[in-house]
């Protein structure tokens, strides 16, 4: 890598490729934050606002068409199906294409516990299990170790592309993105000067969540709130999801996002399944155990969900209580996280126990029901409630200030997470520095480009569409 000149002229961030590495043991807090701001002079903060492309950029069809490898073949056109409803849409469902593109830029090569598919879209409400709603990250599926920046720069240009959704300006949407940035940077700060011990217990109640929104915001997420802790979650979804058939209790079929394999209910299938279902109990806590085995099972159905997760093995299975009380778990797919290709391979062999260690590291608290197990027909899976009190941002209802105070935890949030368990939080706060925006401003300028090439990318997908060369099945 070149250096800067005398002059102090530096390098273009395009020509620039920092390899992803650790720092040295450090014992000084002094000294790791110096670390950090020494890290300028390689990686100028200003370089990751660069966004142009590159020569040889791999064709985003023939990524996301490789991503379709190892999916149900009769669900790949509802993935992108869904995908075509907007460029949001297919940035939510194309985060192998940004990890393959955020390899090629500048980035610090510190290393923490990465989201890996960081958009907004991601973040959300959701039961602890003292029965708390808090504010954080809700998916991992693609979590794995890799440089923090990533993280930032996928969060800040999903929202630019929301913003853009529902119609504000580019401006507005790069004013977000910056404060959204400016939270990172100041948490991480506030952070790395925490004892480990509060980093790890520390959160957003909602509470803390909805303290700066106007009043009629207020009330409506309180009523979100009241409506999704009324009861369990598997008690609300109980009837919209399964009722009574030949004086069964089964899932209803609602084809194609929800149906039956023929043969689930055929002796050796069914005993099959439940073989599954006690390896993964092997993975649990042995309260968790305990509580698990106060259920039986009674049905099981593939269930389609997402935008990138679409085709992969999805199912869910309903469990009931001797009092007929139910339980929804989600048995889940879980493949290379797209990180791995660029950031190195994880340590964990079986992605699904990868996906449920990346969660624990990264959340404040999680689900008391998430394990890991190889289903039937040898796919690695992840399992968890289906739903638990999760309240999903409903980005279509916000306007500037609302999108702005949602960045805000966002930021908030990712930034904890990424100090929970990393001593590299000094020297990130160091290189970020504590009272300078340069990173920030850099933050709102990717944004913007990265949206741009989002929606040229979207482009060529409803091109691929009209030629014939993708299919596509749009739902009602």
């Amino acid at each position: 890598m070149q250096r800067a000149s005398k002059s102090g002229s530096k390098t273009s961030p395009a020509k620039t490729k920092v390899t992803a590495g650790v720092t040295p043991h450090i014992v000084s807090p002094d000294d790791r934050a110096a670390v950090g701001k020494k890290l300028r002079e390689k990686v100028p903060r200003e370089w990751h606002g660069a966004w142009k492309g590159f020569k040889h950029r791999p064709d985003p069809i023939d990524i996301l068409r490789k991503s379709d490898a190892g999916r149900m073949k009769e669900l790949v056109p509802i993935r992108y199906g869904r995908m075509l409803e907007s460029p949001f849409a297919f940035y939510r469902g194309s985060a192998g294409l940004m990890a393959s593109d955020l390899s090629r830029t500048p980035n610090t090569g510190l290393i923490v516990q990465a989201c890996g598919d960081c958009h907004l879209m991601n973040f959300g409400g959701f039961a602890t299990p003292e029965r708390n709603i808090i504010f954080d990250i809700n998916d991992f599926d693609e979590t794995s170790p890799a440089p923090w920046e990533w993280d930032v720069k996928r969060l800040v240009a999903s929202i630019v592309l929301a913003a853009r959704s529902i119609g504000l300006s580019d401006a507005n949407g790069r004013d977000c993105a910056v404060t959204t940035a400016r939270s990172y940077r100041e948490r991480m700060r506030e952070f790395s000067e925490m004892d480990p011990l509060r980093v790890w217990y520390a959160n957003i109640s909602a509470e803390e969540f909805i303290e700066g929104a106007p009043k009629d915001i207020k009330k409506r997420i309180r009523r979100r709130i009241e409506k999704a802790t009324s009861g369990s979650g598997s008690e609300l979804d109980f009837p919209k999801l399964a009722g009574s058939v030949a004086g069964q209790i089964r899932i209803t079929d609602q084809p194609p996002l929800i149906y039956h394999p023929e043969d689930v209910h055929v002796p050796e299938t069914w005993a099959e399944l439940k073989n599954v279902l006690q390896a993964y109990r092997e993975t649990l806590a042995d309260d968790r155990r305990m509580l698990l085995d106060r259920y039986r099972l009674v049905d099981v159905a593939i269930k389609v969900v997402g935008v990138g997760s679409v085709g992969r093995r999805c199912s869910i299975a309903l469990l009931m209580s001797d009092a007929n009380n139910p339980l929804f778990l989600q048995f889940k797919e879980a493949g290379e996280s797209v990180l791995e290709p660029y950031a190195g391979k994880s340590m964990y062999k079986h992605h699904g126990q990868r996906v449920v260690m990346g969660q624990r590291l990264m959340q404040p608290a999680s689900d008391i029901f998430l394990g890991w197990v190889t289903g039937l027909t040898g796919k690695q899976l992840y399992v968890r409630q289906l739903r638990d009190a999760k309240i999903k941002p409903l980005v279509e209802t916000f306007n500037a200030e609302l999108l702005s105070l949602y960045g805000v935890a966002c930021g908030w949030v990712l930034a904890r997470a990424h100090a929970k368990v990393s001593e590299l939080s000094l020297t990130i706060s160091g290189y970020l520095g504590a009272s300078s925006d340069e990173f920030d401003e850099a933050m709102g300028r990717f944004a913007v480009a990265y949206a741009d090439q989002a929606e040229h990318d979207y482009a060529a997908l409803k091109a691929a569409v009209r030629k014939g060369k993708i299919t596509v099945y749009r739902e009602a």
